[in-house]
């Protein structure tokens, strides 16, 4: 009416053409208007609940299929699809040995709950078509050079994620010790801080000494991703050989799994996990676990007694000096499923260790005194939303600082022998510098990860990791040295563009681009350095069959120096501030097989080749004097090799796999400081790196062994790593000498035997490790623990 009587009124040309573009407007505007309650009339609803048996337990690994989507059940059946468009749909719920059953069901806008029964049908077990997978399969099954570890299979032992690690291809887990020792994994001949580690996604550069992935339990972790070579956007790392994802799962239910092992060297571990989902959405989680050990096992030493002064080669000694233990708790509390927010919890890491120093970086003296203590304290927020503001839009947001304390104390001024001999010496002083130093490092991270859906096929992503480091402490028995005092500042920003166009099971296309910046600033002498490089990747895939995978993926990769490497750890790591950004050429070419000889014979081939050329390679070696680690640059390190990993089951009591490792790791520099022509280590293999190493494993499986729903599995794993250059391999020399030069061949044999009853309710597992007691060293002469025996009790409850 407006409009109109403005036309009435106005005769004018210039009023005619206003009321036209008035009318155009609001047409516009109209049409804006239909659109966004089109929009907000669009019908969304979720789908969860439990796949079961007629006797009411779960089926893992079953399929729920809702015309061309897809989702898998986990370990309990449960299982949950979101973001479908129609009220009126057909299900279907099939697993292998069971009837496909289908159900035709009204679903109401927003969360729907349907369960299954599915009917034994072993009759019709060659017939069953299998279209669902498990979650670590889904995931081997990316473009990414990626291998995932399905965790839940491994609760029942006293593993830790390092030791799971360590049966996977391409990855070689270094221990200097036993339990809560230094650590460094190897991967595709990339190690330490060249791989990155994650939990849920979020990096643990600021975890602190009580969370390392080699004092973590098993149980913590639904599955463990490792990433080799080429990482995905949404970690948003700046990773130069790869990255380790351990995955804790969302299964937003009750349940409560505890477990307690005890053992050889006074071993102790103990894992609560438990989580509570109320009807309304609020959401509790803890996860809490300690170990504890004196690691006083054997080691084969060369000896000088203090007291005779006589010296002794080759003596069998019990360490004395290696208490480890340490306490950690992450609590989450907050609301899962409300309309702003899939998932928004508040919490709290903490986290206290204490570890005893028995050598430094090689074992020729032991320390009797020095020692380290550490505390964790981090709070936490996660957000989680899909479909913010418009369908298709999905974001995560993570946030955490840890202000928890380390501190190296080395206040006793005595020298010890392997007997355990002490001789005091007169005045003040340490066993390696004098030294109660306490120290903040201040490490805060913040990511955000933004995706959106464009259609069914194409999605872009932006992320974003910030990481803030700051340490600053005092030393009471050293008030005059006023460096340790001055703050070490290290803050890094990595941000990451991708593309993804992927058509399930046909091919999948990745293209990203990242940015990585470094602002570094020594207090002890007031140096001030800023970094900042560009790289970019790509990962494709093509499937010959839904069954057959060829994938292939290329990343220019850029890691900046950590402050661990920059500044030092305070312990047995010397810092150097000089050292620049490494840069690799990563590629990987990989195949992804399952087949069947027939119903009851199964293979899985995973085998990938790899290709690495690295510039400012950073790499360990001892320091000078031979007393500590130190990081340095190399103008070029090239690694080339492949992994396969081979596993057969036989119906379902049989199952056994096979992995090896072939890397070459050589060094491209050229000219060496301080040396005239072309250096005598160009093109000679680096050293301290295994080239050759495998895991074989085996398992049967007795089932309704003593009783319905009870089973009993026996299982053994043989651990191989082939003889390698402990120094550079030069020419010349006796084989006396050059057998000096190498570490010896390994071969570990562990087993264990576990029984399960009431279908994983209460379990019982025994291990034995290194049952053929072995010497085994991974970090120069460093041994690790000799046959060691354990036993483990766990409780299982879900509803």
């Amino acid at each position: 009416m407006i409009f109109i009587n403005t036309f009435k009124t106005h005769k004018s040309d210039q009023t005619i053409n206003l009321y036209m573009k008035n009318i155009k407007y609001q047409s516009v505007f109209f049409l804006l208007l239909i659109a966004c309650t089109v929009q907000a009339q669009q019908f969304t609803a979720s789908l969860k609940g439990y796949v079961k048996t007629t006797a009411q337990q779960g089926i893992a690994a079953s399929t729920i299929r809702i015309g061309n989507i897809y989702s898998s059940t986990d370990e309990t059946g449960y299982y949950e699809i979101k973001n479908i468009s129609q009220k009126n749909v057909t299900i279907t719920a099939s697993a292998v040995g069971y009837r496909n059953t289908t159900k035709t069901i009204v679903l109401k806008a927003g969360e729907n709950t349907f369960d299954f029964e599915l009917v034994s049908d072993q009759k019709e077990i060659d017939q069953v078509e299998v279209y669902g997978r498990t979650k670590a399969q889904e995931v081997n099954r990316q473009a990414f050079n990626v291998t995932a570890v399905d965790a839940t299979k491994l609760y029942n032992t006293t593993l830790n994620i390092s030791s799971a690690l360590d049966q996977v291809a391409g990855v070689r887990v270094r221990e200097s010790g036993g339990v809560g020792s230094n650590f460094n994994l190897m991967l595709n001949g990339f190690n330490g801080s060249q791989v990155r580690y994650f939990i849920d996604g979020i990096p643990m550069e600021n975890f602190g000494s009580a969370f390392q992935i080699n004092n973590i339990p098993i149980n913590i972790a639904e599955r463990i991703e490792v990433y080799k070579g080429v990482v995905p956007v949404w970690l948003g790392s700046d990773a130069l050989g790869g990255a380790v994802n351990i995955v804790t799962g969302d299964r937003f239910k009750s349940y409560v799994d505890a477990s307690y092992s005890f053992g050889s060297f006074n071993t102790h571990r103990t894992v609560i996990n438990a989580a509570h989902t109320t009807k309304g959405g609020f959401f509790f989680q803890l996860n809490a676990f300690q170990n504890y050990s004196d690691n006083n096992y054997k080691v084969t030493v060369d000896v000088a007694d203090l007291n005779t002064q006589q010296y002794k080669e080759g003596v069998k000694v019990k360490r004395f000096h290696d208490t480890y233990h340490n306490e950690s708790l992450i609590a989450n509390i907050g609301v899962v499923n409300k309309p702003y927010a899939d998932k928004l919890l508040f919490g709290i890491v903490l986290g206290k260790s204490y570890k005893e120093i028995q050598t430094g970086a090689r074992m020729e003296t032991p320390f009797g005194g020095w020692h380290r203590r550490g505390t964790t304290v981090m709070p936490t927020v996660k957000y989680k939303k899909s479909d913010l503001f418009v369908k298709g839009l999905d974001l995560t947001l993570n946030g955490n600082i840890n202000v928890g304390t380390e501190q190296n104390i080395d206040t006793v001024y005595a020298r010890f022998d392997w007997y355990g001999n002490r001789k005091y010496v007169p005045g003040k002083g340490g066993e390696s510098s004098y030294s109660m130093y306490k120290y903040k490092n201040n490490l805060a991270v913040a990511n955000a990860i933004l995706n959106y859906k464009l259609s069914e096929n194409h999605s872009l992503s932006i992320t974003d990791v910030f990481n803030s480091f700051k340490r600053m402490g005092n030393d009471e028995v050293n008030p005059q040295n006023a460096s340790l005092e001055r703050a070490k500042l290290s803050q890094k920003n990595v941000l990451t563009f991708g593309y993804q166009y992927d058509v399930r099971d046909r091919y999948s296309v990745n293209a990203f681009v990242k940015n990585y910046h470094q602002h570094n600033v020594n207090g002890a002498n007031e140096i001030v350095k800023n970094l900042s490089k560009w790289g970019y990747g790509t990962a494709l895939a093509y499937y010959f069959t839904p069954s057959f995978q060829l994938k292939g993926s290329y990343e220019l990769t850029v890691r900046m120096p950590t402050p661990d490497e920059l500044f030092g750890d305070v312990e047995n790591y010397e810092g150097n501030f000089a050292l620049k950004p490494e840069n690799s050429n990563n590629f990987n070419l990989g195949i992804n097989y399952d087949f069947a000889l027939n119903a009851a014979n199964r293979f899985s081939l995973m085998a990938n080749a790899f290709y690495r050329n690295a510039d400012n390679f950073i790499y360990q070696r001892l320091n000078n004097n031979q007393t500590k680690y130190i990081s340095d640059n190399r103008d070029g390190v090239r690694s080339i090799g492949g992994d396969m990993d081979l596993h057969y089951s036989h119906s379902n009591w049989f199952t056994a796999g096979l992995n090896m490792t072939y890397q070459s790791v050589v060094n491209t520099q050229k000219y060496e400081p301080d040396y005239t022509g072309i250096s005598p280590l160009y093109k000679k293999t680096m050293p301290n790196i295994p080239y050759l190493f495998g895991n074989l494993n085996a398992a049967v499986t007795l089932y309704d062994f003593g009783g319905k729903d009870n089973k009993l599995t026996f299982g053994g794993s043989l651990q191989y790593v082939h003889r390698f250059w402990l120094y550079w391999p030069l020419l010349g020399g006796t084989d006396e000498e050059s057998a000096k030069r190498q570490i010896p061949m390994q071969m570990a044999l562990d087993g264990n035997v576990v029984y399960s009853i009431a279908n994983g309710r209460y379990n019982i597992a025994f291990e034995g490790k290194n049952l053929t007691d072995n010497r085994l060293v991974d970090n120069f002469s460093l041994q690790k623990p000799s046959r060691g025996f354990y036993l483990n009790l766990r409780y299982f409850f879900n509803k």
